[in-house]
């Protein structure tokens, strides 16, 4: 009989063991066995715990996902004003926080987005994904613009940000964090030169030193 409390410990062991050997060797050959063993623990486990190696990976997404959110919302707590610029800024800080952009993590996230396509289970949780992202982002600029501008913006935004991940995650050196936040930021910027989302966010400001 396991141990009390063992679950979650071995849980999060397989999981990190299938990002590493995702890291090391792709999707394709992380096997369950490989896995197992990156893991210290008998193939069995993971069929006790996840059904199978797809069971592993939807598992897995869903930690990195969770990870994701909890950067994001971290970054919006630890705001001193209620600016709109300052919450998209946090969200953009968020997508490129350091759980988001190891090797590890990286890999998986791109295993993840091209399994999607064929894995319903998958597909839904990248559904999730973004419509979060886009949710979050559509609720601050529509604090600052007309609901179609809003619309927009949001769904630009989102695109740059998925872009550059992308980009920065398929180069041999990996993503570098920093430039891709500030590549953002500054596309951030030119969304709020509209003149009525630059009268809005002065406003905006106004009313948060205030």
């Amino acid at each position: 009989m396991p141990k009390v409390g063992m679950e979650p410990i071995r849980r999060q062991q397989l999981i990190k063991a299938t990002m590493t050997a995702i890291d090391d060797v792709g999707l394709a050959d992380a096997t369950v066995m490989r896995i197992s063993r990156q893991a210290g623990v008998s193939a069995g486990i993971i069929s006790h715990y996840f059904g199978g190696k797809d069971g592993l990976m939807e598992a897995t997404m869903r930690q990195i996902l969770n990870d994701l959110r909890d950067a994001v919302a971290a970054r919006r707590r630890a705001l001193s004003t209620s600016s709109p610029q300052a919450h998209l800024e946090a969200i953009i800080d968020g997508n490129f926080d350091r759980t988001q952009v190891t090797g590890p993590v990286a890999k998986t996230w791109l295993a993840f987005w091209a399994s999607s396509m064929h894995q319903p289970q998958l597909q839904r949780l990248q559904n999730v994904n973004d419509r979060r992202l886009y949710a979050n982002l559509c609720h601050q600029f529509r604090r600052l613009m007309p609901c179609e501008t809003a619309r927009d913006a949001a769904r630009a935004l989102a695109a740059m940000i998925d872009g550059l991940w992308l980009r920065g995650a398929l180069t041999p050196e990996g993503l570098d964090s920093d430039h891709a936040r500030r590549l953002a930021r500054d596309y951030l910027d030119q969304l709020l030169q509209a003149p009525e989302a630059r009268a809005s966010l002065l406003t905006a400001n106004f009313q948060a030193e205030s």
